[in-house]
């Protein structure tokens, strides 16, 4: 029988050591990897750099970064995943492997800060043709795609307005214009969705977010088929790209418990996004699970009951009442990642005023005291 999702973020890619019968996956922290003959040596770095499981070198592999490999690719329904030093670090180097100059990229609009320093800053001066469009406007997508289009990006929910990608009517578009799908899907996570599996080429993580789960670690993923993966890890290796083992250790503890946390997530951002909305003090909230959210049919339609732990509003008052909000929170924290246990608030003033909510898995009594604090700072303003 297929095992179930908890049970394969617990057991994937994991076995007893072979060496102590440790049952933890060990952190190998070795840059170099020693040989009894100079022929064993030959076949590690020829079955190395052919990616097929053979440890040299530990930019290139590494037993505990494998483990983790195997359990995303597993997690994600691919048939191989690669793990990087940061999200930017999966993202950049799988865009790098299939863009040259002259070719044509599809982006977001709406976009992660620096992914958008990535498409509009970056790539263009290596000759990269991109163009900015709505991707929740699909005519605007479909007018945007060119001959020479070779990539199709976009964000499963966009940051930080939370908008929802139609993945499955995006990668037709896509495949129909011969180019590749790309989902970045951190808010998300394969827990809540699986872009392969709605015909996206490629899926993209920063696994600093979700899966790593404890706010500790930096790293990245991009999972999908070998033969696209293949350029992507020669990417990362020769940029030197690559993830420490002691960070993809420290992933691999927390996807173990992706499927917990996620609900936790859930439950609290949805009950988080119904008591922000309608407040006085509140001009609008952006929660997929929100009957009221532009995409609420589209996300219930992918994701079923369950949308995700990030939420986005914005105060009625703009930035005066933002930083008063934010500045009155005691338990949850100003800080600009997501994805940890603990909630963070980013207040975003040059961005529509807005606020983006990591809604972490505190009991939801102490978060709704914790943004009455805020709104009642709001209104003594």
């Amino acid at each position: 029988m297929p095992r179930g999702f908890s049970t394969r973020a617990i057991h994937t890619g994991e076995a007893p050591d072979p060496a102590t019968g440790a049952h933890a996956t060990p952190i190998y922290q070795t840059a170099t990897f020693a040989f009894e003959t100079s022929r064993a040596k030959d076949e590690a770095v020829e079955a190395g750099m052919s990616w097929q499981g053979g440890f040299f070198y530990s930019r290139t592999g590494n037993p505990t970064t494998a483990a983790l490999e195997a359990k995303l690719a597993d997690l994600e329904g691919a048939e191989d995943a690669v793990v990087g030093a940061s999200g930017m670090a999966a993202l950049s180097t799988t865009l790098l492997s299939l863009l040259q100059a002259g070719d044509h990229l599809v982006s977001p609009a709406d976009l992660f800060v620096i992914t958008r320093f990535l498409v509009e800053q970056d790539l263009p001066r290596r000759g990269v043709q991109v163009t900015s469009v709505d991707t929740t406007d699909l005519e605007a997508v479909r007018a945007a795609l060119r001959p020479e289009t070779r990539v199709l990006l976009t964000e499963s929910v966009s940051n930080p307005h939370m908008l929802v990608a139609d993945v499955p009517a995006l990668a037709e578009l896509a495949a129909g214009h011969g180019a590749l799908l790309v989902v970045d899907n951190t808010f998300l996570t394969p827990f809540l969705l699986r872009p392969l599996e709605h015909g996206a080429d490629l899926v993209v993580h920063s696994a600093t977010k979700y899966l790593a789960g404890h706010g500790d670690a930096l790293a990245g993923v991009v999972a999908g088929p070998k033969r696209l993966l293949d350029p992507v890890r020669w990417e990362l290796d020769v940029h030197g790209s690559c993830a420490s083992p002691f960070n993809a250790w420290l992933v691999l503890r927390g996807v173990r418990t992706l499927g917990l946390r996620l609900q936790a997530h859930c439950a609290n951002a949805l009950a988080l996004a119904q008591f922000l909305d309608g407040r006085p003090e509140v001009d609008w909230v952006r929660y997929p699970g929100l009957d009221g959210h532009p995409q609420h049919a589209l996300a219930r339609r992918l994701l079923g009951e369950r949308f995700g732990g990030m939420l986005s509003f914005r105060l009625r008052g703009g930035e005066p009442e933002l930083r008063a909000f934010a500045d009155a929170l005691r338990l949850s924290a100003i800080a600009v990642s997501l994805g940890d246990l603990s909630t963070l608030v980013y207040p975003q003033p040059k961005r529509d005023c807005l606020i983006r909510v990591s809604v972490g898995c505190e009991d939801i009594a102490d978060l709704f005291e914790d943004f009455e604090r805020g709104l009642a700072a709001v209104r003594d303003r």
